[in-house]
């Protein structure tokens, strides 16, 4: 079949999708309502069904007053069961597949539990949604003439007891339907290595042979990868090498310190960039409408929400919400209940609601991921915001970076601490750490009230990287590629600590 009519027939069959959206789009609450219901119905007769009484949940409020809230560590010794074979535990169907996930970079790993409901009703499911939407605001997109070329992780999947694991990524891969195998690249025998720089060259000489349209992976490791390509190839920009290139969908970590590069990489001004939030335990949001950061919450993928206002968060105050009584602008945690049988889940996610009508958010940060040891709450968000009119202040790009508290010590006052790698060192450091903190100051009140008078915090103190000190951290933690990414900020400075000594300092 020629390939124009192939693209032509992909792009009505995705776009009829745009139908069933509109429907959750229209009846949000109802729709998630009738979701939770289905969910709790389904799994009754589970030993978690049967210990919590889903047999008399009618509605939110039974569910919410039965169901205790869940992080990975209460669920871990449920989810080793799972994975040793034990049927019916969480969720009726049997579980074999297992995402394993660090969460963050530290050395313990998750197994999240994704059951076959889970890949195809969500994970696929939202994947066809996140072209529909983008098919629907580009009608002329031409897809499906090429491929995409897909960045995974680096693990192989495992065998354990009759059940498998491996990056979200890999199972992905090795489970995905004919039509998406079909129109990516590289082949799953090269997105399988588990060798992150061997798999990065084969990827990079097996893709450049293609007519790749699209591009999907994290932007740190999407990064790398396309340098190589301009490596091998010789080529100023990306629409030399592949010249029908038209849309990169991007998620795992923000975008936004990154995005002044893929602009100078790509050599498209015109070029579109598509947000999308997805996770081991779900696909969660994807944008929806053309050069928006927002993206619309998917709400009929087998996923009930929940959220707690990170003002009361872990505090004798905290409260749970549903969808229904979010605010726009308001930071929250969030939890899910999901068809892989994780029940009222703290992910570790904050997010921020741009929009109730239909419901669009943004990732704020993580619950664990901030700065508060003196009251200051500086979240990614205010990190990222503040780093960006730095930079454009100063004329700078930053690849990476951490920062972690100066503790008190005696009549010391605390401080901030940041390690950055530049693309170009600045000339004046110091002066750059004196822009960053009055950034941050205008940003987040709490630190501009600590910071007042130094009354609490001194001025931020900032560690130049030397260069691809962030990457060689990794690989010493054996975490190339894939989902894996440095933590943004911490109340702890293990990290900090560690990236100094590499750093000679």
């Amino acid at each position: 079949m020629p390939i124009p009519i192939v693209n032509s027939i992909a792009s009505w069959f995705l776009k009829k999708r745009i139908h069933q959206m509109e429907l959750f789009m229209k009846y949000p609450n109802e729709v998630q309502h009738e979701l939770l219901m289905r969910l709790v119905k389904k799994a009754r007769k589970t030993e978690y069904g049967m210990l919590f009484d889903f047999s008399n949940i009618k509605s939110y409020s039974d569910f919410s007053k039965k169901v205790p809230l869940q992080t990975y560590e209460s669920l871990q010794p449920t989810i080793e069961r799972c994975r040793n074979g034990e049927p019916n535990l969480i969720w009726p169907s049997p579980i074999k597949l297992f995402a394993k996930s660090s969460g963050t970079t530290s050395a313990k790993s998750k197994f999240i539990p994704v059951s076959q409901e889970s890949l195809e009703d969500c994970h696929f499911a939202a994947g066809k949604d996140m072209l529909c939407m983008y098919l629907n605001n580009n009608p002329e997109a031409s897809l499906f003439t090429g491929k995409s070329l897909r960045l995974g992780g680096s693990k192989e999947i495992y065998r354990n007891g009759g059940t498998s694991f491996g990056d979200l990524s890999a199972l992905i891969i090795a489970n995905m339907p004919f039509w998406a195998d079909f129109s990516s690249t590289p082949s799953a025998e090269v997105s399988l290595m588990s060798n992150w720089e061997t798999k990065l060259d084969a990827i990079a000489h097996e893709t450049i042979q293609e007519n790749v349209t699209s591009l999907a992976g994290v932007p740190s490791w999407m990064m790398v990868l396309l340098q190589r390509v301009l490596e091998i190839t010789g080529k100023k920009d990306l629409k030399e090498v592949w010249p029908s290139l038209e849309v990169y969908f991007h998620g795992g970590v923000s975008f936004e310190p990154y995005k002044h590069q893929y602009t100078n990489i790509i050599g498209d001004q015109s070029f579109n960039y598509y947000q999308i939030y997805n996770a081991s335990e779900g696909f969660f949001a994807a944008q929806d409408r053309n050069a928006s950061d927002d993206m619309l919450l998917l709400l009929d993928y087998g996923i009930f929400y929940e959220f707690i206002p990170m003002d009361t968060y872990e505090t004798s105050a905290q409260k749970i919400i549903p969808l229904s009584e979010v605010e726009v602008g308001k930071n929250y945690a969030l939890v899910i209940t999901t068809n892989g049988g994780l029940w009222r889940y703290k992910i570790g996610d904050t997010l921020k609601f741009t929009s109730i009508s239909p419901y669009r958010v943004r990732v704020s940060g993580r619950t664990k991921h901030h700065i508060n040891a003196f009251g200051e709450e500086l979240i990614i968000e205010n990190a990222e915001q503040a780093l960006k009119l730095a930079c454009q202040a100063e004329g700078l790009e930053i690849l990476d970076y951490t920062a972690a508290p100066i503790f008190m010590e005696g009549k010391k006052k605390g401080a901030h601490e940041w390690i950055i790698e530049f693309k170009e060192n600045p000339k004046n450091p110091d002066y750059f750490a004196k822009v960053l903190d009055q950034k941050l100051q205008q940003i987040n009140s709490d630190y501009e009230a600590k910071r007042r008078n130094n009354m609490t915090l001194n001025e931020l103190k900032l560690n130049v990287a030397k260069k691809d000190l962030f990457y060689q951290w990794l690989k010493m933690k054996d975490k190339l590629g894939g989902q894996h990414k440095i933590p943004r900020l911490s109340n702890s400075r293990k990290l900090l600590e560690e990236l100094l000594l590499i750093n000679g300092k």
